[in-house]
């Protein structure tokens, strides 16, 4: 067998052994680097509008007085932080005449690998800063608008 040959620290012809050690290395840096950037996109893969209306339909489906599969629920825009997503959400009727949707706005917290939408008394007033009931001179029905402060 012949001896091979050395250019400084290399050799020019490595054995068997060295092979299956370097490949053996490589197939192990290789599959760190697919775990750790599969983790990474595991935890953004929730980042998407689909699955903030998937957890505004799940929180709505809870409520009783409610037929979700009555509605075409939209999400018009979301904005994601950390573990938090803001959405404006637009609800219309399934086969009604077109018309301005009704829209409300979420605030949505991460847990494990979904969306939940937060309650209300955690987010705020969901009809906005200072609303108050309508006048009693008003007839019943009647939109309310809010009045001006000067």
């Amino acid at each position: 067998m012949a001896k091979a040959r050395h250019v400084g620290r290399r050799s020019l012809s490595a054995t068997p052994r060295e092979t299956y050690n370097q490949m053996v290395k490589y197939f192990c840096s290789l599959l760190i680097a697919v775990l750790l950037g599969g983790s990474v996109a595991c935890n953004r893969g929730i980042d998407t509008t689909e699955a903030v209306r998937q957890a505004v339909i799940d929180h709505l489906a809870k409520r009783s007085n409610l037929n979700v599969s009555a509605m075409n629920v939209e999400v018009t825009s979301v904005s994601f932080r950390q573990n938090e997503a803001d959405a404006t959400v637009a609800f219309t009727a399934k086969g009604a005449a077109s018309g301005p949707p009704m829209t409300m706005r979420y605030t949505l917290e991460r847990k494990g690998t979904r969306w939940v939408v937060k309650e209300k008394s955690e987010t705020g007033n969901p009809h906005g800063v200072g609303a108050t009931a309508p006048p009693a001179n008003l007839p019943p029905g009647h939109p309310v608008f809010p009045i001006p402060k000067k």
